[in-house]
């Protein structure tokens, strides 16, 4: 396995429908303009409540990805 150097970048997707989603479209939307993504880490969970009830969720997380 050669060696790698990997940076990590640290940003915030968000969902009505859940967690996993929220984690995906924040995957999907960094995957337009980030190459050579690797992992990701969720740092932290937030929702709004509306009415009682969670509305939306946001989720931090940190993708790493390898330098060219």
């Amino acid at each position: 396995m050669p060696n790698h150097t990997y940076k990590k970048m640290e940003i915030v997707g968000t969902s009505s429908i859940g967690i996993d989603d929220a984690i995906n479209n924040a995957v999907a939307r960094a995957s337009e303009s980030v190459h050579n993504m690797r992992w990701f880490e969720m740092q932290e969970v937030r929702g709004h409540i509306d009415d009682g009830k969670v509305a939306h969720w946001q989720v931090t997380v940190k993708i790493g990805f390898t330098l060219d």
